[in-house]
């Protein structure tokens, strides 16, 4: 099953992304966020700091677009999965430049194990912007699901560089480290 799954080329862009630019599409602001992000003790908290990056992520210069994707990540939390499915699909048609309508249309396959769906939809997130970190976790969950081990932990090593306050991506490199695995 696993060697069905486009693992190798999204793994590429995620080598690649510390030496790629994002789209000129982004807001600008992000870039000072991202250097304030990855200091180890940043002057604002880091959950401050990561709320105003998911906040640029998220928004657009059309305002119906994103309260398509709003609409889209309420019924995710609500568990309408078959609602979400089409407005993330027309989001996507309709503004492939939109790194976040990727991303969430890559999480909605994910929570239903479309895979492989997933991982395209991540990869396109990644062309886009190239430091989403949340993109890049979630290759390595789909990594861990697949029994892709080396490739999840080295994801999960490079989305801590971006963002190194997420603790519970150390906490899942821990577990993965050779010593605490059963090797067979």
């Amino acid at each position: 099953m696993s060697s069905s799954l486009p693992v190798d080329p999204v793994f590429q862009l995620i080598l690649e992304s510390p030496g790629r630019t994002p789209s000129a599409a982004l807001p600008s602001r992000l870039e000072r966020l991202f250097k304030e992000l990855s200091d180890a003790e940043p002057e604002r908290s880091a959950e401050e700091i990561e709320d105003q990056i998911w906040t640029l992520w998220g928004s657009h210069e059309d305002r119906l677009a994103e309260e398509t994707l709003a609409a889209a990540i309420e019924a995710i939390a609500s568990g309408e999965l078959q609602k979400a499915r089409p407005l993330l699909d027309h989001l996507v048609i309709k503004h492939p430049d939109w790194a976040e309508a990727w991303n969430k249309r890559a999480t909605l396959a994910y929570i239903e194990k479309r895979d492989a769906d997933s991982l395209l939809d991540i990869a396109q997130t990644l062309r886009l912007e190239p430091r989403h970190f949340g993109a890049i976790s979630g290759f390595g969950n789909v990594c861990l699901r697949n029994g892709h081990l080396n490739e999840a932990r080295a994801a999960f090593q490079i989305a801590l560089a971006i963002n190194p306050h997420m603790d519970e991506l150390r906490d899942m490199l821990d577990n993965l480290s050779p010593h605490n695995l059963m090797l067979h």
